[in-house]
């Protein structure tokens, strides 16, 4: 008798844990098969795929003092020991924060026949990957005050023409080193920019005309690119450059969206403001990238560049951060959505 009570009682610790197993594999059958399940699976799956990196704020004051501290070196006009220094200074600050750094260098004869250095100072983040944007400035200064009402003729600061892109983009570097973006782009500083005359053809920009005879990486290419040309001045405007609506038309509205959007439709005025030769025609003209300039507009002076234009009013007084935001916050925002 007790023999067959423990083999009943065998029996049923069988019969239930068998019993067990079976409801643990129908409830996880069912909801493997459950479309509810799989709906939710799915959506948290999509959502991590495509779930943005969040816009970084742009640091104004950071850029600020990137600007003051190109100022501190003196007039940058190439093949002077301040031009040198300020070198030295921006390869180090890109290179500490770009994945690569390239540094071309060159020579150019001026308009009025002077042989000048170039050096253009080319800072890559993920410099393998195919899909890429270039970022630019000039940082070289004017070698003289030719449209200051003084006599003087003596090179000039060029806080805003210059230093105010280089400023805005060192940032941008520091933003892109600390929160990477999973695509590749190229930040350049272009040499010797400002020692032209509009009396000699091709006389500006000499630093970006080299560059496209020998870019960095053989046969470059960039899916567009923006140059930023004094962009920190107070209550600066910022129009639409003719030979960026005409090369560039969807990166124009790419900008000037996205500042109307962030809130900055005062600064990036939706205006046709005619057309600048700069370092974005000589870019598009040798490489084809489709490239726009944002660069200071102010209708009612003659050359429409501002009164310090070229003068010795082109200092650190005249520097604004809340232009150096509208401009810094709008390429950043730019940058992280692509």
């Amino acid at each position: 008798m007790l023999l067959r009570i423990q083999k009943m009682e065998r029996a049923l610790k069988k019969n239930k844990l068998f019993s067990f197993i079976l409801i643990l594999i129908l409830v996880v059958a069912c909801n493997y098969d459950n479309p509810q399940t799989r709906q939710q699976s799915n959506e948290q799956k999509t959502n991590e795929i495509k779930s943005p990196t969040a816009v970084p704020s742009f640091n104004v004051d950071s850029a600020y003092q990137f600007i003051a501290k190109q100022v501190s070196f003196g007039p940058r006009v190439p093949g002077t020991k301040e031009h040198f220094k300020t070198f030295e200074y921006l390869r180090n600050q890109l290179g500490g924060y770009a994945d690569s750094l390239f540094v071309q260098t060159g020579s150019a004869t001026t308009f009025d026949q002077k042989q000048i250095p170039i050096y253009n100072i080319i800072g890559s983040f993920k410099p393998n990957h195919s899909k890429r944007i270039l970022l630019a400035a000039h940082w070289d200064t004017r070698p003289f005050a030719d449209e200051d009402d003084s006599a003087t003729q003596e090179p000039i600061l060029g806080a805003n023409d210059g230093g105010s892109g280089v400023g805005v983009l060192l940032e941008i570097a520091r933003t892109l080193h600390q929160t990477p973006v999973d695509y590749g782009i190229d930040i350049i500083f272009f040499d010797a920019e400002d020692w032209g005359n509009g009396a000699f053809e091709n006389s500006y920009c000499l630093g970006s005309q080299f560059w496209g005879k020998r870019t960095h990486v053989p046969n470059y290419q960039a899916d567009f690119g923006i140059l930023l040309d004094m962009v920190g001045a107070k209550n600066a405007q910022f129009a639409i450059e003719g030979f960026s609506q005409q090369t560039a038309p969807f990166v124009v509205k790419k900008v000037w969206g996205i500042a109307a959007e962030i809130g900055y439709s005062g600064v990036f005025v939706n205006y046709n403001r005619g057309y600048v030769t700069d370092d974005h025609f000589y870019v598009n003209q040798a490489t084809g990238i489709p490239m726009i300039d944002i660069i200071h507009y102010e209708p009612n002076v003659g050359q429409s560049f501002g009164t310090y234009w070229h003068t010795h009013d082109d200092n650190i007084d005249i520097i604004s951060t809340a232009t150096l935001q509208a401009v810094g916050q709008t390429i950043t925002t730019l940058l992280y959505r692509e």
